[in-house]
């Protein structure tokens, strides 16, 4: 798996976020190159856990779509004399 980037803008929200959990939930204050640090940390030690359960999810709801087609593709059969 390559690192997760994320653009600038992206970034400058995560940092506003991280900052206003810290001052609303724990009644601290961080500086914006904190709450970077903080999110650079969970990214590379704990992002991979997130990632991989996104693509799980994903290959369930893929799992599941291919499993409806199927089922709608076998209702489309015609009868004949040949049986499955």
């Amino acid at each position: 798996m390559s690192d997760i980037k994320f653009s600038k803008n992206e970034k400058d929200i995560l940092i506003q976020k991280v900052k206003m959990y810290f001052l609303e939930e724990l009644d601290q204050e961080i500086g914006g190159f904190d709450a970077e640090f903080l999110i650079d940390f969970f990214s590379e030690e704990i992002g991979a856990y997130f990632y991989n359960r996104g693509i799980y999810d994903a290959q369930a709801l893929i799992a599941n779509k291919v499993d409806e087609i199927s089922e709608s593709i076998y209702e489309l059969e015609k009868p004949t004399e040949f049986t499955r």
